[in-house]
């Protein structure tokens, strides 16, 4: 049986319409193109239904044929979404004195009036937020309190209908630092990442506030997910699987990293002109962009090798999403975010473009939405590295020049004059190949230390420095030049780079290193270079 063909609902100002996707991308014949102001759209989550507002009517058609299911006259109605059974549509308005019911359901095929009741009820005071699980029932909830009085604030998970209270709660995790939280369920509804945000930093790093990031489970388990780099979330997605998650973050170019549900690091993709992540619905494919202020460079990942597929580009993109094959992306540049060089793309995930559309430079492009399909409905497939033909070509991303000042623009470029220090990716699962992935810097210390090593253990009895007493510190031993300004020297960058080594230890058993640690660390080539120095002109 051929795979379906998926839809793309297209709304602005000079109407909606349905566009067939890849690989004929054209205008569906079954849907007559509605060429008045389109006020929002909407498709069931299976995708068979398919309702739009055009400030006149609500109508909802069957999508595959574009036969017409029901139509009202709701001319003042902004927003709408179909139950998650497909059998109910609500509405809604903006409140009135003429028009004071803003709700109306109705099943497809029979309009009822609709009451409801309160069928349990959760006895938690002061919850600021909440949010409900995906997927089929047993529904589960995490609430969200947030702290006074110097409690700390918590977020606590629940089963539907057990809410008696704390001991009835699946998990519980609490954290100081929260003024509001964004909390995010996985598919399988086994695990919540919760967002803990100030809005000001008291340790003055950060002018945007203070950010962690925390991992709750059904099961009772919960941690802080350690992130090695300062400065803000960006984003955090959680791989379909729900096995494993990726987050963005850090003062740029910031970082991404996957992590397992121990909230072990998996992969670091380094450093990067990056601010979000999207996984595929499959899961197979990662792509981390740079978008709203950056320059929406993109880069597409296979998730199970950690191998980079390819790097596009699509300048001032306001919206990006997968398509349900997992194959085609969409973006687009919508309005009133930018109100110029409106438009869309469909791209293949290899980076070459499949379809495009520019809207005229007096019309106004709104929204742009794939048609969902139910899980399964589009198997997994294996991934490609070789860019799909098309007329169209690609966008690749070309290697961003960071800025010099003009007195260096003529001079080789030096590890002093490096804006930032650029991460490369790293494989952090156990057993992965270490030296490949090392940073130079990383492996020119390294050398250097086991050469250090190496001739130390090939020198000779008598050419060996005088022994020390066994109560003497073995950081205390230290070769003399009978110069005391150069011993003290020596002694000095020793400890130094002992304490860099502690710092390092801290960092790779999961301590977040405040900003002064992470500068020191970074001193410790030179500190090197200098040591090298001295002990050379012993």
């Amino acid at each position: 049986m051929a795979a379906p063909t998926p839809h793309l609902a297209v709304r602005g100002s000079d109407g909606t319409f349905l566009l067939r996707g890849p690989p004929s991308c054209q205008e569906s014949s079954a849907f007559q193109k509605d060429e008045r102001q389109g006020r929002y759209i909407a498709f069931s989550s299976d995708g068979s239904l398919f309702g739009w507002c055009n400030g006149s009517q609500v109508s909802v058609i069957k999508v595959s044929t574009g036969d017409l299911v029901k139509s009202f006259d709701l001319p003042k109605t902004t927003a709408l979404e179909f139950s998650p059974l497909n059998r109910v549509l609500a509405t809604w308005q903006q409140y009135t004195k003429l028009f004071k019911r803003c709700l109306l359901c109705f099943a497809i095929y029979a309009v009822f009036c609709c009451v409801e009741t309160i069928a349990n009820k959760l006895h938690l005071q002061k919850v600021s937020e909440f949010a409900l699980s995906p997927g089929s029932q047993p529904s589960k909830v995490a609430v969200y309190v947030p702290g006074s009085k110097g409690a700390p604030s918590f977020v606590r998970l629940y089963q539907y209908p057990n809410f008696g209270g704390p001991t009835s709660a699946l998990a519980n995790k609490s954290f100081f630092k929260a003024d509001k939280v964004a909390m995010l369920w996985n598919k399988k509804a086994t695990a919540v990442l919760v967002t803990a945000s100030t809005e000001v930093d008291k340790t003055g790093a950060s002018y945007y506030g203070e950010q962690t990031l925390h991992y709750v489970a059904t099961n009772g388990e919960s941690a802080v997910v350690q992130l090695p780099k300062n400065g803000p979330i960006y984003d955090v997605s959680w791989n379909p699987n729900s096995s494993e998650f990726c987050v963005v973050y850090g003062f740029m170019p910031a970082k991404a990293t996957v992590f397992n549900h121990k909230c072990e690091s998996v992969f670091d993709f380094g450093t990067g002109p990056r601010n979000a992540a999207f996984y595929s619905p499959q899961g197979h494919i990662l792509v981390l962009a740079g978008f709203g202020n950056l320059r929406g460079q993109m880069e597409v990942w296979d998730v199970k090798k950690y191998k980079q597929v390819s790097k596009p580009q699509a300048e001032d993109t306001t919206h990006f999403s997968w398509c349900p094959d997992g194959e085609h992306i969409v973006t687009s540049t919508c309005s009133p975010r930018l109100r110029v060089s409106n438009g869309y793309k469909i791209w293949h995930y290899t980076g070459t473009v499949l379809y495009k559309h520019d809207t005229p430079s007096n019309k106004e492009l709104w929204e742009v939405l794939w048609q969902p399909f139910p899980t399964g409905a589009f198997p997994e497939k294996p991934v490609k590295y070789q860019a799909s033909p098309s007329e169209l070509g690609s966008t690749e991303a070309k290697p961003a020049q960071a800025y010099r000042p003009p007195a260096l623009r003529n001079k080789p470029q030096t590890a002093s004059s490096k804006l930032h220090e650029e991460e490369p990716p790293q494989n952090m699962k156990p057993g992965a190949a270490g030296e490949k992935q090392m940073s130079k810097a990383a492996l020119k210390n390294q050398k250097k230390r086991e050469a250090k090593k190496a001739a130390k253990q090939e020198t000779k009895p008598d050419e060996a420095p005088p022994p020390v007493a066994d109560s003497a510190p073995a950081s205390h031993v230290t070769s003399s030049c009978g110069d005391p300004e150069t011993d003290k020297k020596i002694k000095n960058l020793k400890k130094k780079l002992k304490a860099i080594d502690e710092l390092k230890e801290q960092q790779a058993a999961g301590k977040v290193m405040q900003k002064n640690q992470l500068e020191k660390m970074q001193k410790e080539a030179q500190l090197l270079k200098e040591l090298e120095e001295l002990e050379l002109g012993l």
